[in-house]
């Protein structure tokens, strides 16, 4: 959002968050190293929910009125997410003041470039790492000589010549909203799908200044962290290093700790050293996000991607049964030779050791990835617009790809939602559980036509339909009685509906739901508040790949 100046600013830094609870890591590095600059020097975020021409008229009355002579400069962070609202903005920016100059940086405009608008719309494009040469391109652009060049290869720093930029969140930040922190940049690991690919290595920061502004952020009070480090754990000695600090501030038992921090982990390198730190820490504290995103070996190798199958599954196994962290782990749809069969057996092997979370995405050929190269031989179609999913391959139609959206769209509501757990299970019977999940994907699409805008009542009607419905009874199971069916399915559906705290009164519960409704008290009141804790995302840290 805006915010009032009583200094109008020469340099403004701006971006559009997906939600208010984001808090752009990237402007914050931006600021904190603007140097004599920062005086002149002001942040602010948006939404892309907000219509651009309000955001338009917002910006310039936080620049004030254009003065001769008087330089003043925009900086946006530019994302697959906001790049179409991003570029409206720009446009109704330059044609309301011309003289602006207009600075965009981020992935999105860091590769395959010459052709977007956006780029044309703007005065200059800092591609890759903006933390020095934002600051000199706004020196260049208020003081002089003026640059050359248009588009400028952003120059990487050792990492510490980089001010860190963590005395930047405000207190409204620390309040309000998730504190995106980093211990590392860049990944080894080259899995084509993913900018990072791009990196040579990981560069880790000092960790005596960091864990130093880590503290400061908790002693002003910040209790979430979320590290957007791609490979948290590639380094042992590092990674121990950052969780004795958050071990170090747990209250004593049996105080419930309100200490939320997220990873993202290697699934394949899990020492012994990291399970004995992991094991100390209490529920709804650690979160860690594992990307597995295929379990197909010849996939795995078509994409230059590296995990041991065995490895990856012994982890995961000693993370679900001896740790108490909440797991998120994630499988990607479509990648070049993945068929709907296989990617079943993936997700099959995966929901086995029962993580808690199993975000179901689909393959976008972001700018710049070496997934391109797989276009022609493997028939790879994708969306000309952002977010530039993946429509078919020569392996899978454009119907299969659609089934898939929308089941994993019902995915989210029922599993991942924690709305369902007991209900999950009688659903998932069967030899497959994708197979089970996709015919009821299949089923609730013919039924209702709808992927968005399902309440949990109107859930709790077509689950119960279903799973009592043609096919489920007595002529499907001879010898099974129907109303023994019908009384567990409304068992494990009112068990479910009650622990969530949902008040209202659906259709096939309302014979066994309490006279006065739903207790507001929640019996899964852990583990929705864990799903929410996942969903509020994360912006990418810096302006650059």
């Amino acid at each position: 959002m805006g915010q009032a100046l009583l200094v109008r600013p020469a340099i403004m830094l701006c971006t559009l968050n997906a939600k208010y609870i984001h808090a752009s890591l990237a402007l914050r590095y931006l600021l904190a190293n603007m140097g004599e600059l920062r005086a002149q020097t002001a942040l602010c975020e948006y939404t892309i929910a907000r219509r651009p021409a309000d955001l338009a008229a917002d910006l310039l009355a936080l620049l004030g009125p254009a003065e001769a002579g008087r330089v003043q400069v925009v900086g946006f962070g530019v994302y697959i997410w906001n790049v179409s609202q991003t570029c409206e903005l720009v446009r109704l920016l330059k044609a309301a003041r011309p003289a602006l100059k207009v600075v965009l940086g981020g992935p999105e405009v860091s590769h395959e470039h010459a052709q977007q608008a956006i780029v044309a719309l703007a005065d200059h494009v800092i591609t890759g790492w903006g933390d020095v040469s934002f600051p000199k391109l706004c020196r260049a652009l208020l003081h002089g000589p003026l640059p050359l060049m248009k588009v400028i290869a952003g120059e990487q720093p050792p990492l510490d010549e980089i001010a860190l930029p963590y005395a930047e969140y405000s207190d409204a930040d620390l309040a309000h909203r998730v504190l995106y922190v980093e211990a590392s940049r860049g990944c080894p690991f080259k899995c084509e799908f993913c900018l990072s690919s791009l990196d040579k290595t990981a560069w880790a920061f000092d960790l005596d200044p960091f864990l130093a502004q880590l503290g400061q952020l908790y002693q002003r009070g910040a209790r979430q962290f979320k590290f957007v480090d791609r490979t948290f754990n590639l380094k042992a000695e590092a990674s121990a290093r950052i969780l004795q600090f958050f071990l170090d501030r747990l209250p004593p038992a049996p105080t419930a700790p309100d200490l939320f921090v997220h990873f993202e982990l290697i699934p394949d390198q899990l020492p012994d050293r990291l399970k004995a730190l992991i094991a100390q820490f209490p529920p709804g504290v650690l979160q860690f996000e594992i990307g597995i995103q295929s379990f197909n070996p010849e996939v795995q190798q078509r994409i230059s991607r590296r995990q041991d199958h065995a490895k990856t599954l012994a982890n995961l196994g000693w993370l679900v049964t001896q740790s108490q962290a909440h797991l998120h782990t994630d499988l990607i749809f479509g990648l070049p030779g993945e068929t709907l069969a296989s990617f079943a057996q993936g997700f099959d092997t995966l929901h086995a050791l029962h993580p808690h979370e199993i975000q179901l995405g689909l393959l976008k050929r972001l700018r710049g990835t070496p997934i391109a190269r797989h276009t022609e031989a493997w028939g790879m179609v994708y969306d000309a617009e952002p977010p530039y999913a993946v429509q078919q391959t020569s392996v899978l139609s454009r119907e299969e790809v659609q089934r898939f959206v929308r089941l994993a769209r019902y995915w989210d509501l029922v599993a991942n939602s924690g709305r369902f757990s007991r209900t999950l299970a009688l659903l998932l019977q069967g030899a497959s559980p994708f197979a089970a999940f996709l015919a009821w994907s299949d089923w609730l699409w013919q039924r209702s036509g709808q992927t968005s805008g399902l309440t949990p009542e109107q859930l709790v009607d077509h689950l119960f339909d279903y799973l009592t419905g043609p096919g489920k009874g007595p002529e499907a199971q001879p010898g099974q009685d129907l109303q023994a069916l019908q009384a567990t399915v409304l068992g494990v559906l009112l068990a479910d509906y009650l622990g969530s705290g949902a008040r209202a009164r659906p259709r096939a519960l309302r014979p066994v739901l309490p006279a006065q409704g739903p207790p507001a008290a929640r019996s899964g009141a852990g583990l929705v508040p864990r799903q929410q804790q996942h969903a509020l995302g994360a912006n990418p840290p810096m302006i650059r790949p």
